[in-house]
């Protein structure tokens, strides 16, 4: 067992100037097992003294579990303030919450939860009726980690298939149920995975899955992704693979969806996580063949709508911020489209709705909405209610009146009745929350990375804000994936600022916001751009008096977990505090588990050429660990159920920490049992989870008691 001594918070200087002195925290590491493994690439020998913690159900990862999560949780226990934090997030978090109505078939539907609930309600009613409830997920399981993932309903309405989660699993069940009785009419489906659900009338639907992979469920590489179809009142055995059974061709994510009309069938195809071919199957001809539409994965497109034959696509194909597109199902190539809405300086995402079409542009990681007509004429800009983001412009194609949310980071999410035809909208629904926005403010700055490239960053606080540079801070982060970090308000960032908290967010290259350069500037030799990114947001803080290295910490999850490993093993001066959750920590053998491989469009795999295995290993956190070094204050959290970025990136990444961290700083790891990547994740788990994040940053920043109420300590040797 390594001993380390936290000399946390010590003095504090009171008003008549004496110092009180707490005893530090003493933190006993477990010893954990190095084994003699040595991977060679490219004639370079690569050690993984901890790879038996891949072998996530074995009794001895097992016991490493339950002996972390002990020694993470006697220091927490320790936090003299975290059960205050968990009681504000309690009431805080204690509001109704309604989402967006939709229609399907004589009911509106919409989800809600009455507060605390674990998982979110599904509630009907009909036209001046009383709401019922539909689903309740939380009688789904006794400790609410069964999360309803997906709900999918026939054209007329009389049948919906469900997708549920057990412990956070990206696997799934479906359950097929008479809409107007709730009544289970089928045996219940398994092993769905990155799948939705999309009817054929009213006999049957398309979902996706893969075939059982060999060995564990949680890590064992997943490759042949396919397409099926059910038809009711069958086994699933006997479910036809539509596409994806050809193994020389195999594609890792696939995906089908019936036209609104239900004449055609499309199916996207991909190998990674970016560029898809797409096929169209005309279902009035059953033996007809898959038409391809796109036969290569240069572009991300998608079908939106049609008209009879005329179909209408989004692409990047020669389009890099998107462009929509028409031509016809008969001849439907690239060859043949025809520019509708053409692409212009900001990055596009399309909605369809009552016979229009609702453009909505990203200028600056901000939303602005444009309607236009399906023969790609401007009616209107939809004037929002402010600067945020707004979601949920469309519906069906009969529907005149739809609804939509708007929210910012101070701003908690409300819903709005839009008239598609007159473009007037009013408030359907907005939370009653013991937070007042009108005390805080958002402020988008644009700073400059290493190389002289432009980044914009929202930075959220009370109003009033001293810049002394003694404000705790979070930096958090993405950058990847084309994955684009819009404003969205949260009950935890809420809570954070009301101590007096920074929220900082920095729209990283690798993320969509300004389209498929800014995506590409940010993968495979060029991913140090997203870390030169985050790492000049950070120095932007601290320059500009908003915190110090102090009081600052970074924080990001799955791809944002990477950014936190290789910005905290590259930059340890920079902060505090460092928070990698679920983080792709092994840069080398990610591809090795799960969906791993599909990553490859971002990352390369240190297979496939010696340039890029030394790349990888260049940056990849849990290769950099240096013996001897002074690591921030670090709290890795993870799901022991985590079959996306599975648990042993974290394991590893904690393992080599605790061995090699010289500094007094804690190096810990929170594993979540019964818990996954993060979707579905009960309230009462996930509220838990932010009193130990927020309690471990404060407590590491120098506070002893919550910041609202405190003088600030500092730490002394």
């Amino acid at each position: 067992m390594r001993k380390i001594s936290l000399l946390a918070v010590v003095a504090v200087v009171a008003a008549c100037e004496t110092t009180t002195q707490r005893e530090p925290i003493a933190v006993n590491y477990p010893t954990t097992k190095k084994v003699d493994t040595v991977d060679t690439y490219f004639g370079t020998d690569v050690k993984d003294p901890f790879r038996w913690l891949e072998d996530d159900r074995s009794p001895e990862t097992e016991a490493w579990v339950k002996e972390q999560n002990a020694t993470t949780f006697g220091y927490l226990d320790q936090i003299p303030f975290r059960e205050d934090l968990k009681n504000r997030l309690e009431k805080l978090w204690n509001y109704e919450k309604v989402g967006s109505p939709f229609k399907e078939g004589k009911y509106i539907y919409f989800y809600k939860n009455d507060g605390l609930q674990n998982q979110y309600v599904v509630y009907r009613k009909q036209v001046g009726g009383w709401e019922e409830v539909f689903l309740d997920p939380n009688t789904f399981s006794e400790d609410g980690t069964t999360s309803l993932m997906g709900l999918s309903f026939t054209k007329d309405g009389s049948k919906a298939a469900y997708l549920i989660s057990e412990g956070g699993s990206d696997w799934r069940k479906g359950i097929v149920i008479d809409a107007e009785t709730r009544e289970v009419v089928e045996d219940t489906l398994v092993d769905i995975k990155f799948s939705g659900i999309s009817w054929k009338g009213n006999d049957g639907f398309f979902y996706s899955s893969y075939d059982k992979p060999e060995g564990s469920e949680l890590s064992a590489k997943t490759d042949q992704h396919k397409v099926y179809y059910h038809k009711l009142g069958t086994p699933q055995s006997t479910d036809k693979v539509v596409f994806g059974a050809t193994p020389e061709e195999k594609h890792r994510y696939v995906g089908a969806s019936v036209s609104e009309d239900e004449q055609f069938l499309f199916i996207s195809a991909a190998t990674s996580t970016s560029g898809n071919k797409l096929f169209l199957k005309d279902l009035t001809q059953p033996d007809g063949p898959l038409i391809p539409i796109v036969n290569d994965t240069e572009s991300d497109t998608y079908v939106i709508d049609n008209e009879g034959s005329k179909l209408f696509l989004v692409t990047n194909r020669n389009a890099p911020n998107k462009k929509v597109v028409v031509v016809d199902a008969s001849t439907p190539t690239p060859d043949n489209w025809k520019d509708l809405i053409p692409e212009t300086e900001n990055v596009l995402t399309v909605g369809t709705g009552g016979g229009y079409f609702f453009a909505e542009y990203m200028v600056d990681a901000l939303s602005k909405v444009l309607q236009y007509d399906y023969e790609g004429n401007l009616v209107r800009e939809v004037k929002l209610p402010g600067l945020g983001s707004a979601n949920g412009f469309g519906g069906k194609k009969d529907e005149k009146v739809f609804y939509f949310s708007f929210t910012n980071y101070n701003t908690p999410s409300s819903s709005y009745k839009f008239n598609v035809e007159n473009g007037e909208y009013k408030p359907h629904w907005s939370p009653e929350i013991d937070f007042n926005p009108e005390n805080y403010e958002s402020k988008q700055v644009f700073y400059t990375s290493k190389d002289g490239t432009k980044v914009p960053m929202m930075i959220t606080y009370k109003k009033g804000l001293e810049l002394n540079g003694k404000n705790p801070t979070i930096l958090y982060g993405y950058g990847g994936f084309n994955i684009s970090l819009t404003p969205s308000f949260s009950i935890v960032n809420a809570v954070w600022m009301e101590q007096g908290g920074v929220y900082a967010v920095p729209n990283l290259r690798g993320g969509g916001e300004y389209g498929k350069k800014w995506h590409i500037a940010g993968t495979k030799q060029q991913k140090q751009n997203v870390f030169d990114d985050f790492i000049a947001a950070a120095e932007y803080l601290i320059e500009n008096k908003y915190t110090s290295k102090e009081y600052l910490a970074i924080r990001g999850g799955s791809n944002g977990g990477l950014l936190v490993g290789a910005t905290m093993t590259q930059r340890p001066d920079l902060m505090q505090v460092a928070l990698p959750a679920v983080g792709v920590l092994d840069m080398l053998r990610y591809h090795t588990f799960t969906a791993g491989a599909g990553w490859a469009y971002d990352y390369g795999t240190s297979e496939e050429s010696e340039e890029m295995f030394n790349y990888l290993k260049g940056y990849s956190p849990l290769h950099n660990i240096k013996e001897g070094t002074s690591y921030p204050a670090t709290l890795v959290t993870t799901g022991d159920h985590d079959d996306r970025v599975v648990p042993a990136h974290s394991f590893k990444f904690a393992a080599e920490l605790q061995e090699n961290q010289a500094g007094d700083s804690p190096t810990l790891i929170r594993i979540e049992t019964n818990a996954g990547h993060g979707a579905g994740t009960p309230v009462s788990k996930t509220i838990e989870q932010y009193a130990d994040i927020f309690g471990f940053t404060l407590f590491n920043m120098g506070y002893d008691k919550l910041p609202n109420q405190a003088v600030l300590k500092e730490f002394k040797d």
